[in-house]
């Protein structure tokens, strides 16, 4: 089929229009990036950094930090941590034998749409308390369904008492007996299946020491949520900046080969007002 001249000339002009649109949404998904706020949910790491009673300590060992002979200066520093400590994240395998290991979570896994759920309130007034299916009906009720392949956010309030091991864990004893007198909120393991079964959490975060509840022995929902793949990020900083909703999260922990967890740096984006 040969084309006049007019029509030839009308496609070209379709094209123009659909390219400068391709390029108008570019620059428009620019500007909103450039426009968004971002929240670091990350706590930052040093001496006073919260590690679980029987870890031991974050340690930043200097072994350099001086002028050259060469005339420039040079610092490079040592790093020992353990993979569990600080904000961190916990990969399927660390309850859930055979399952991925941090470099196999697919990125997908670690950025999406999140979502914040706050039980504030409920945490002030039961230190040992643990997130009920009730606190995500009540939350839908208000904001509507929770979404499917969401990151879901708890934000306890607990946040605000770091970097006090006393307040932030229930003790400052370390070792077994440490263990055995940690008291923070955490997430109920019937709840745990429930974001798993009826909202296909993509994962889950919460603003204390462990996903379980302080006085946890079985880490029961550790296991229904790393059983199914869905990781979980631990000792989050900053939630009460966040909106319940309106967000996305990006969560890109160090990629270690073979590991069970490991330092997770997290941040929400937060797109501007229409």
């Amino acid at each position: 089929m040969r084309l006049t001249y007019t029509a030839s000339m009308w496609i070209a002009a379709l094209g123009l229009v659909v390219n400068l649109g391709c390029v108008s949404n570019r620059w428009s998904n620019h500007f909103a990036w450039s426009q968004s706020q971002i929240v670091d949910l990350t706590h930052s790491f040093g001496s006073n950094t919260i590690v679980w009673p029987t870890e031991q300590d974050f340690k930043l060992v200097v072994q350099h930090a001086e002028d050259t002979p060469g005339g420039y200066y040079y610092a490079s520093n040592r790093v020992e941590m353990p993979e569990h400590g600080g904000t961190h994240l916990d990969a399927p395998i660390h309850f859930s034998r055979g399952k991925q290991t941090l470099d196999q979570i697919p990125i997908e896994r670690l950025i999406g749409t999140g979502i914040r759920i706050d039980i504030t309130e409920q945490c002030a007034r039961d230190h040992d308390y643990r997130v009920a299916i009730s606190d995500f009906e009540r939350w839908e009720a208000k904001h509507g369904r929770i979404p499917n392949h969401a990151i879901i956010l708890l934000n306890t309030g607990y946040a605000r008492f770091w970097p006090s091991r006393k307040d932030y864990l229930g003790t400052d004893v370390r070792g077994q007996e440490g263990v055995r007198t940690l008291h923070f909120p955490g997430l109920h393991p019937e709840a745990a299946a429930w974001l798993v079964r009826e909202r296909q959490a993509k994962a889950v975060g919460i603003d204390t020491a462990s996903i379980d509840y302080g006085q946890s022995t079985k880490f029961e929902t550790h296991i229904a949520l790393l059983a199914q793949n869905v990781p979980v990020f631990e000792n989050l900083a900053d939630l009460d900046k966040l909106s319940d909703r309106g967000f996305d999260v990006i969560a890109l922990p160090m990629k270690i080969a073979g590991g069970t967890g490991g330092p997770l740096r997290i941040i929400a984006v937060v797109p501007p007002s229409l």
